[in-house]
């Protein structure tokens, strides 16, 4: 009989980068292939979390960007280049 595999809890990364950093090492740890099981699936799921979590960073700052710049167009008057 095996036993119950206990959840695991992780914090919430610090930051864009970091989840970015602590994600590429898990990637770099699990390729090298040398993880046993248990710890291959509890990086896994880590490495799950910090993709979801890097996604949806990235997700906000592609919409920021589109505010600033839908403000921007609005806000700046023509600058009179082309008419010369």
């Amino acid at each position: 009989m095996t036993k119950p595999v206990k959840p695991v809890k992780f914090s919430r990364p610090e930051s864009f980068e970091s989840a970015l950093t602590e994600l590429e090492a898990i990637v770099v740890e699990m390729e090298a292939g040398q993880l046993p099981l248990e710890a291959s699936l509890v990086a896994h799921k880590r490495g799950t979390e910090l993709l979801q979590y890097c996604q949806s960073r990235l997700q906000d700052a592609q919409q920021q960007v589109r505010l600033f710049e839908a403000d921007a167009l609005k806000n700046f008057p023509p600058s009179g280049i082309d008419d010369r």
